[in-house]
Order: structure tokens, then sequence, then C-alpha cells
């Protein structure tokens, strides 16, 4: 299709730009040898992200107040500490720990991929993550947004349409004039129910070989890349 009319490109970020399965599992490691526990660390990678979805469809639900993904993330850490056998640490140690998600590496496409989109597109995030975690995120992974914009500024978790909707308002565009650019289908379809453009990209390592990431053509979706390089190389970039 034609990018005529598309001003913005926002990006879901875990997963999508960043290897938050790699980046945690090597950070939990070397937390473990630090208080003497071993581990399959990409399961409790896994195990560490579970509680990620569950706890945003209890605040989107209002089953749950509003928490900040660095909330959410914390409640679930406390839980598996305990399963995978670690001591009682000092809660300045588990801040600090929590914070393993502000320090996710980018896939090796990124911060290339994202710059030569930049040279056309307004680029933001728009992530459920709160915005300190993906601001410290974009310093650690040196992301080049133009924003940082997150779902916590809607008050209402990806795929709730006003996620989306607020986003674009935010950066002063119609819905119609954004693009998601995601690596998973769920997300696109919401961004779609709210109007914008969308972009799979796939990330086919993302969750390891036990699981099936989104990896073919959807005639749903505005457009099918490879990668971000890919990306701007269908819309034209520098």
């Amino acid at each position: 299709m034609s990018d005529s009319g598309i001003k913005a490109l926002v990006f879901d970020v875990f997963g999508t730009v960043v290897d938050w399965r790699t980046s945690i599992s090597q950070q939990a490691a070397g937390f473990g040898t630090r208080h003497g526990v071993e581990a399959d660390w990409n399961q409790f990678a896994d195990d560490w992200r579970a509680g990620y979805g569950a706890g945003m469809a209890k605040v989107n639900s209002g089953e749950d107040e509003w928490k900040i993904v660095d909330q959410i993330h914390r409640e679930r850490l406390d839980v598996i500490l305990v399963e995978y056998g670690f001591p009682k640490l000092e809660e300045t140690e588990l801040v600090e720990f929590n914070k393993a998600w502000h320090r996710l590496d980018g896939w090796p496409d990124s911060t290339e991929g994202l710059t030569r989109l930049k040279s056309k597109f307004i680029i933001s995030s728009l992530s459920n993550g709160n915005v300190a975690l993906l601001t410290n995120m974009a310093k650690h992974a040196n992301l080049p947004w133009d924003a940082v914009l997150s779902a916590e500024l809607a008050g209402k978790y990806k795929p709730h349409p006003r996620s989306y909707i607020r986003t674009a308002e935010l950066l002063g565009l119609n819905p119609d004039e954004v693009m998601l650019v995601a690596a998973h289908s769920q997300d696109l379809r919401g961004a779609i129910g709210a109007g914008l453009k969308s972009a799979l990209v796939i990330r086919p390592d993302e969750f390891g070989d036990p699981k099936a990431p989104d990896l073919k053509p959807d005639p749903d979706f505005n457009y099918f890349a490879k990668d971000f390089h890919d990306l701007a190389d269908q819309l034209g970039c520098g």
C-alpha cells in the first residue's frame, strides 16, 4: 500500500523492539549466582513475564486499581523468587532487580532501523510499559525515539482502544495518520479497531523454540516485514 497519509510510526516495545527474554534471562542468571540459586533462567524469564498480561487485564476490567507495569512486575517477582528458592532479600536489592526490565537490549536491527524510519516519520514508543521504564530502556538500548509514549498516559492498557486513540491525540494526529508497528497480531488488531494503520514485523526468536510467534503475512495488516530495515525499505526511507 502507499504510505501517503502516515505521519507517525508508534511501536510496541517488548518483543518488537527489544529482546526481553534473553535480557531478563541473562540478568536473572547473574542474580541467581550471587545468591547461590541455580535454575533454567529462560524459564524464569517466562515465568516472570507470565504475570504481565494477567495483571494488565485486571486493571482494564476494573477488577484492580491502576498499576504501572513496574508494580505488576514487582508483584510477580515476589511470587517467583519464593518458587525458585531465593533467600529473603533486602528491599533495595529487590527494587534494583525489578528494574531489570529497564535494561533490555534491542534486537540487532533496532537502533539503525529506527533511525532510518525516523528520517521520514515521527517515531514513538506505544508500550504498556510505564514512561520511566521506557525512558530508561531507551537510554540503555540507544533507541532514538522522538517521543516516549505509553499506555500509562491513557490509563488503559493495550489492546484497549483508548491506549491507541490517546497516543494519536498526544501526537496531534488523527488515528489514520498513525501506524502501529508490532510483532504481535493481538496488538495490531487492537490498533486497527481504533482506526490506526498496522505493520507486522516478525521476531522469530522472541519466545524461544517452544513458542509460536506471529510469523506470517496477514491481509488485515497494511505491511509485513522481516525486520525494521525491511520496513524502512518498503516505506522508502533512506
